[in-house]
């Protein structure tokens, strides 16, 4: 019986241990295998390192810094983008959504018509930033109070 009972406690654990790396984004981290590129964001929300960058839904890569430039007063998201990923054109746009239950932001890549492909440190010219919730919810309030 206590055989039993150390192994159901042992496999609780297990399972607790997988749950907290999925929901943290550390299962799948790369293993720096790729490239990175740079999007430039008026506003990023809740856009956090290890974020996911998805195509058309599927992960292509992971957020791998973000910094603020003083000059052009603009978020910088450098992005780590897999190598087998390496067709995205110079006209590719990044936006920033919200998906899952939890909420979780995510760098949404959608690419353009170029033929010429991004390399390394290349700059995306097109970007969407993050909606803000409390924006929206302040526009529609202010809206109803000038009707």
């Amino acid at each position: 019986m206590e055989a039993w009972v150390g192994l159901f406690v042992a496999a609780g654990c297990v399972a607790l241990f997988m749950l907290a790396m999925k929901v943290s984004n550390l299962s799948t981290i790369s293993a720096g295998d790729g490239y990175e590129i740079i999007a430039r964001f008026g506003n990023i929300g809740g856009l956090a390192v290890r974020s996911p960058v998805r195509a058309s839904g599927v992960l292509v890569g992971r957020v791998s810094d973000i910094s603020y430039d003083t000059r052009s007063f603009e978020a910088m998201v450098t992005m780590s983008i897999e190598k087998q990923f390496n067709q995205f054109p110079t006209d590719t746009t990044a936006s920033i959504f919200t998906a899952g239950l939890l909420g979780e932001q995510y760098v949404s890549l959608t690419p353009g018509a170029e033929e010429e492909v991004m390399k390394q440190g290349d700059t995306i010219m097109f970007s969407d930033s993050a909606m803000v919730l409390e924006r929206i919810i302040g526009k529609i309030v202010t809206d109803k109070l000038s009707e």
